[in-house]
Parts: C-alpha cells; structure tokens; sequence
C-alpha cells in the first residue's frame, strides 16, 4: 500500500491506518527506537507510541513524507525515553557520548524564544549540510540522526573507523563555523 492510500485510511479514521503503517514503517522505526535506547521493550513502547501520535495528528496534518513524518516522531519519544530512562539511572548505550560530540556546535535553547530559535537553527544546519559533500553528509546524518555506532557507519561504507571519525569531526567544525557565520550562538 503506497503512502497516499495509508494517509486515506487516517483522514477516514480507519484502524486500519495504524495496521498498514506497522507493515510498511514498522521496522523502520523500529530500528530508529532500538538504536537510541537499547531495549527491545523499550522501542516496541516508543513505535507504538509513535503510532498513536500519528493517528491524532493525522488529519489535521498531511505529511508530505511519511515516513520521514513516522521517523521524527519515533526519534523524539525515544530521545524522551532515553532521557527518562537517564534520569530514573536504567540507562545505556552511546546515546550521552553522540550527544557529547555535538553539543560544542549545537546551541542551547534556553529562553522564552526557543522554539523559534531552535527552528532557525535548524535551516542553518540543513543549509550546512548541504554545502558538505554528499558523502560527509550521509555520515554525519547516519551518526548524529540515526544514532549510528561509528563501527557501523565504517562497515556499511567500507571505511576505516578512522575516516568515519575525521570525517565527523571535520563536519562537526564545518557546522561550528557555518553556525557562527550565520549568527547562530553556541
């Protein structure tokens, strides 16, 4: 079944919506969940949140791209979970370490205009990424969206872990700068 059929299965408010959606995205997202957290329970309870949500947001909303749509709201209940996990101290995983990598060219969102900023931020990034060659942003996108080990990125790309970890680090400086450039504070 093809996005625009599953989408009009939602406007008509069939439960066969969510059924479609786990067939074609499940494991999708699936994936996304189980990379962040490291608990079967754990991305099964977030995939199946993430369907939820999608069912009360569609309709109003229409996405364009739905499995990006699914993908996004799958990596915020699991980057939630993570932290609520992390906080309740049953936490894993690699998750503080990506984070870690970032946050020297990631701004903080403190302020009654966060949101607003935080949305700025990111067309400066997407703008970033697409000055990067295609292959520095597939990694950096790979690691930093999709929460891929650095091991994984080099054995998907037959790389050194080494090239995976210069050519992050360079992108992550390419990012510093083109955040300053456009105003953006760290």
């Amino acid at each position: 079944m093809d996005d625009n059929e599953i989408l009009s299965l939602y406007f008509t408010r069939a439960e066969s919506a969510v059924v479609e959606t786990a067939k074609k995205y499940g494991n999708y997202c699936f994936a996304i969940a189980k990379k962040i957290l490291n608990s079967n329970q754990d991305a099964e309870e977030c995939v199946n949140d993430t369907y939820f949500r999608a069912w009360n947001a569609i309709p109003p909303d229409r996405p364009t791209f739905l499995q990006a749509f699914l993908g996004k709201i799958t990596r915020n209940l699991s980057f939630n979970k993570y932290k609520q996990n992390r906080t309740a101290k049953r936490g894993g995983g690699d998750i503080a370490l990506l984070l870690s990598e970032l946050e020297d060219c990631v701004p903080s969102s403190i302020g009654v205009e966060a949101q607003y900023e935080s949305n700025l931020t990111a067309v400066v990034i997407n703008d970033c990424l697409l000055t990067m060659d295609k292959e520095s942003r597939i990694v950096f996108v790979r690691r930093y969206y999709y929460a891929d080990s650095i091991k994984d990125i080099a054995a998907r790309f037959e790389m050194s872990e080494s090239k995976v970890k210069s050519m992050l680090f360079r992108a992550r400086n390419k990012l510093r700068e083109h955040l300053e450039k456009e105003g953006v504070t760290i």
